[in-house]
């Protein structure tokens, strides 16, 4: 049977929550634009993401450990594969829409500049007198300026649900400035369901590189309930820690994690009663978390993760490289501009020196970042 928009937007229609967003009812996009004959708004929103620069751009970006560090560890890439691949499966059992949870998770990352956290603060200070900058910001400006792909329009021309959903993705790390996207309402169940596959994504999957590189012993986590639940689901009594036990407990705690979460959620949402997209985005607070047990767990596996992985030695060590590097290239191309390519140039008379130089250095990967600068600051390398 031949699945059209049509048809597979009647699916839609019934089969998802009266709060989910169904794609037939979108508010649009930026530009008009025929929809596609065999695929719905937000399959082709998440289809123009994955098809951007800026997304393969992600396999050389920082998650935690930079990328000359090891092949095994997450990249931005795979931490983001990993998030559509565990919001897919929260939508798929809360009856939201799956594809457009998809496609904000594919998208949630694409304003990170090189070298993650440590990249975007020096960014921060270095851009604070000419308008800041902010990886969740960026994230838009890609989609909507900065990718050309199409000579009618700028950007992606995506619909405005998933501008929405990247607007106001939010998490313990990351907060939303929606002013331009009904600031008013919290972000609708999709980009809810997104924020959360994002935290319970990095969460665990910083765990399994720390525990990968050494950094972090499973004897230092002893302590954590969280940990010690882990050990009895995985049957894991204390004797060597292979990487087939570590395999089972990063398993087992997504599992964890993801059950709970749908179970709390599924409570909540039948409690409030909504009826409504609408309804749902106007509740006081957002409807998609964990219970309140495991939500103290995870504060406790997060402060540890603080102590004894992001401020480890190593990696801070790295984080300093990595800030300097940045902070280098900035004063470096605002200085003497005649150094940027000519095509990066001719941006400045419509962006300005200063956003201009932010936007090249935020779209580079760490290996090209590393690359320019060894070409600019070290005299044994040519330019």
């Amino acid at each position: 049977m031949l699945q059209t928009r049509e048809r597979l937007e009647s699916l839609e229609a019934a089969s998802l929550a009266p709060y989910a967003i169904k794609s037939r009812d979108s508010r649009g996009r930026q530009h008009a634009e025929g929809e596609a004959g065999y695929r719905t708004a937000f399959q082709r929103d998440r289809d123009r993401v994955l098809h951007t620069t800026a997304f393969r751009r992600l396999e050389y970006k920082t998650q935690v450990f930079v990328t000359t560090e090891g092949d095994y560890y997450r990249t931005r890439l795979t931490h983001t594969l990993e998030v559509a691949q565990i919001g897919r499966s929260i939508a798929r059992a809360l009856a939201a829409n799956e594809d457009l949870v998809e496609a904000i998770c594919l998208a949630h990352d694409l304003g990170h500049p090189p070298f993650g956290h440590a990249g975007e603060a020096v960014l921060a200070r270095a851009m604070g007198p000419y308008g800041g900058f902010d990886h969740n910001k960026h994230s838009l400006r890609i989609v909507t300026e900065l990718e050309r792909r199409y000579p009618d329009f700028p950007g992606l021309n995506l619909t405005w649900e998933l501008r929405e959903g990247i607007v106001k993705h939010e998490t313990e790390y990351d907060i939303a400035d929606a002013a331009a996207y009904d600031p008013e309402k919290r972000g609708h169940l999709e980009a809810q369901i997104a924020n959360v596959a994002d935290e319970l994504a990095y969460t665990a999957h910083d765990l399994d590189d720390g525990l990968r590189s050494g950094l972090v012993l499973p004897e230092q986590l002893a302590d954590l309930t969280l940990w010690q639940e882990l050990r009895r689901l995985s049957e894991w009594g204390g004797e060597t820690f292979d990487d087939m036990t570590r395999h089972r407990i990063i398993r087992d705690l997504i599992g964890l994690e993801v059950m709970d979460l749908i179970r709390v959620t599924d409570g909540e949402l039948s409690a409030a009663g909504v009826d409504s997209v609408d309804a749902l985005q106007r509740l006081p607070v957002n409807i998609v978390h964990p219970s309140t047990a495991l939500a103290e767990s995870n504060r406790a596996l997060k402060g540890f993760l603080y102590h004894h992985l992001y401020q480890h030695d190593q990696v801070v060590r790295m984080q300093v490289k990595a800030e300097r590097i940045v902070e280098d290239l900035f004063q470096a191309y605002r200085r003497t501009p005649e150094i940027l390519p000519a095509e990066v140039q001719g941006r400045t008379r419509l962006r300005g020196l200063e956003r201009t130089v932010c936007d090249y250095i935020a779209g580079m990967t760490d290996r090209f970042a590393m690359q320019e600068h060894g070409k600019l600051f070290d005299s044994h390398v040519l330019p």
